[in-house]
């Protein structure tokens, strides 16, 4: 672990100190989150960066409304089409 040091506005001080490693925890995988949506790390990096397993990290993430796959129902019905139609083709 290492300790960094960084500017935050006062008010936020009462939030960025965590009382138990459980909050702790949501704070980091929440700094990580904005690098698994660019794409710059995957949810299973930032579960390894956290010490945590990957279906974890997803749990956790679904617990505080962040989704794991963000799709439209029309985008993943799309990908289910595709999906049924190759099974047909390969047969």
């Amino acid at each position: 672990m290492a300790v960094v040091s960084m500017e935050i506005p006062d008010e936020m001080i009462e939030f960025a100190m965590p009382s138990n490693k459980d909050e702790q925890l949501k704070i980091n995988a929440m700094i990580l989150y904005p690098y698994i949506q660019q794409g710059t790390i995957s949810h299973g990096r930032a579960a390894e960066i956290l010490g945590i397993f990957k279906m974890d990290l997803i749990t956790l993430y679904g617990k505080m409304g962040l989704p794991y796959i963000e799709m439209s129902e029309d985008e993943i019905e799309e990908e289910l089409e595709t999906v049924r139609y190759l099974k047909e083709v390969m047969k």
